[in-house]
């Protein structure tokens, strides 16, 4: 796309995001460029992607968006908003927990920046710095607010322990890199020992850990997971009817009652509630993940604990090489803990705001207006639906110019990543937009290296005689309804749609799908034929050793070789090393033995006499 075209897209999302302020609705340039490729991609608006815009197309493009972008009771508008706000505020959870972690070291970075900056000349100068040394490792510990007294004493009362005001001189002469892994190895030895101490007031060999964990996560955690689940119930509950009430209207063609059915804005409800259930399970799935590493970390806190206990139990000196790595584990079990909790805490936040998101459905369809329209009839879980078709098998046999996964026969097969989020793409075409869930067990058909499932095996049968013409009628259903592009994942298949995210205001209206395939090359180690000496050397003295060793002269006769053409030219000499005489001498070992002296003394009480028995050496 050309820098003007581009600058005209750009112009016109500023535009249109204008207008929408002015009228009242605030709106981010993410969704207005979605909302613009949305409109330019559906071929009931009629414009030429390819060609120039011209000034009426602008301003054509202008008019709809607008009025699409400031519907008051739009579940289509609401399933795109609600698309956006999750693709922007949710990400994978190492990412969320490094953002948690990237918050809480920025926390006490001013007092740990006024720490390692600081000069300390006199007393109130070093009272000044312990005291921010206190404060930063409150604010990184967590356990407590800075502005709570009992906190910073029980605070101050650990760090004495281990680092007495005295030590500032010691501290003051460091590099500041040095000053911060000191602070840091500070907070997590303070942390410990609070720790501890906390755990010794509760009193007995057993500590309740519900009463160590943070205050934050023993709020979430209970919370958290019941409240998604209460939603996501809730939000299910109503799909299903929904979903029997658009298969009761595709069965008969007089609406119930002689009323008129808005059938278009019930599939938009159907679609919003899906989309609100997708997310739901995703979050739930993250926080009973959250649960379990609480449960593991709780495991481990308790082994800790036990294992510190035993350490000191009542000694009065412990040395500090035993206890402070098992004080700097406890924190960091407790770091872990907190960790749980902000996820959670963020986990609970966007459950809470996504629920304005299906509100618009909630206003025009209330549950008494779909009781009506059922007329008591059967509304199916998913749940039901599957187990009415798990008796249907496809049987590979039946269709060979087609692959097939059965559950008996793959490895992992729960696991596969399904086309369309798991629903029945062969439903969605020939019941004009219909979600239904597929089911597995009845086959996943594999074409073009993706995986589709369906609803029944009538349905996957008849998939699977035309799949290409099938994908293109899904990619034209989520062209005339822009949510399904999400909803279904057709980033790849369909051109222009990327994820949220990675939406630009001024960027091409329509980008060409990128297209992947297998493709693998293999060489031959030397592909040209060689003569590899692999008796060569480089190395000038190993040559030379082997030259020697070759030209060992020394065990050679001596000889001289003359041939016809050398003959009374030139004389021929060669030399040899003569062996050379040469004699050892050994020592020869001598040995003698000599009697042992015997002296005996006699008369001891009177006349001392000395008598030598002895034996001569000669004898």
């Amino acid at each position: 796309m050309s820098r003007a075209r581009a600058s005209v897209i750009k112009d016109v999302v500023g535009e249109i995001v204008q207008q929408c302020a002015l009228r009242g609705h605030v709106v981010t340039d993410t969704l207005v460029a979605f909302m613009v490729k949305a409109v330019v991609l559906d071929p009931r608006n009629g414009f030429n992607v390819d060609g120039t815009l011209t000034k009426q197309d602008v301003q054509k493009l202008e008019e709809l968006c607008l009025d699409k972008l400031t519907d008051q009771c739009s579940p289509s508008l609401d399933t795109i908003k609600m698309q956006v706000y999750f693709d922007m505020n949710y990400t994978s959870r190492r990412e969320f927990l490094e953002e948690i972690h990237r918050v809480a070291e920025s926390r006490p970075s001013a007092v740990s920046r006024e720490i390692t900056d600081s000069r300390v000349k006199t007393r109130d100068e070093s009272d000044a710095l312990y005291r921010k040394i206190i404060t930063y490792v409150q604010l990184r510990s967590g356990m407590g607010s800075p502005t709570d007294d009992n906190a910073l004493h029980e605070a101050a009362a650990a760090l004495q322990s281990v680092f007495p005001q005295t030590e500032l001189g010691a501290f003051a002469v460091l590099l500041k890199r040095d000053k911060e892994q000191q602070l840091n190895e500070l907070t997590m030895v303070v942390t410990g020992i609070r720790l501890f101490y906390r755990a010794g007031k509760k009193g007995g060999e057993e500590t309740d850990l519900r009463e160590l964990m943070p205050a934050v996560l023993n709020e979430a955690l209970p919370v958290t997971s019941r409240s998604v689940e209460d939603e996501l119930s809730a939000s299910q509950t109503v799909a299903w009817k929904y979903t029997a009430v658009l298969e009761k209207l595709a069965d008969r063609d007089s609406p119930p009652g002689g009323r008129a059915v808005p059938v278009v804005l019930l599939k938009q409800a159907l679609y919003n509630l899906r989309q609100h259930e997708v997310f739901l399970k995703m979050l739930l799935s993250d926080a009973c993940l959250c649960a379990k590493h609480v449960e593991i970390l709780q495991t481990e806190l308790s082994s800790q604990m036990k294992l510190l206990k035993e350490t000191v139990k009542s000694q009065t000196a412990v040395l500090t090489a035993k206890v402070f790595p098992l004080f700097k584990s406890l924190s960091q079990l407790w770091s872990g803990l907190q960790d749980e909790a902000e996820l959670l805490n963020i986990l609970s936040n966007i459950t809470h705001n996504l629920q304005p998101f299906v509100a618009s459905q909630a206003k025009m369809f209330s549950e008494a207006y779909l009781d009506g329209l059922l007329e008591a009839s059967e509304v199916k879980t998913d749940d039901q639906r599957m187990a009415e078709s798990s008796d249907e098998s496809i049987v590979p046999a039946e269709m060979r110019t087609q692959e097939w996964l059965l559950p008996e026969t793959t490895a992992s097969f729960n696991e596969l990543p399904l086309q369309y989020n798991g629903v029945c793409g062969y439903t969605l075409v020939d019941r004009d937009g219909l979600l239904l869930p597929g089911n597995p067990h009845i086959g996943v058909l594999q074409h073009k290296e993706k995986l589709y499932v369906f609803s029944s095996k009538e349905a996957a049968l008849k998939f699977a005689s035309s799949p290409d013409d099938f994908i293109a009628e899904v990619a034209e259903k989520a062209k005339h309804s822009p949510e399904l592009m999400q909803l279904l994942k057709l980033h790849q298949q369909l051109s222009c749609v990327s994820a949220y995210s990675e939406i630009q205001p001024g960027e091409s209206l329509l980008v060409k799908p990128v297209t992947r395939r297998e493709s693998g090359t293999q060489t031959d180690v030397h592909p040209v034929e060689t003569n590899i000496v692999k008796s060569y050397e480089w190395n000038e003295w190993e040559l030379r050793r082997k030259a020697i060793k070759l030209a060992n002269l020394r065990t050679k006769v001596t000889h001289s070789v003359q041939t016809d053409m050398s003959h009374m030219r030139r004389e021929n000499v060669s030399q040899t090393w003569l062996p050379k005489s040469a004699a050892c001498q050994s020592k020869r070992d001598g040995e003698s033995n000599v009697a042992e002296p015997q002296v005996y003394l006699a008369g001891l009480r009177g006349r001392v006499v000395k008598t030598d028995l002895t034996r001569p050496v000669d004898e």
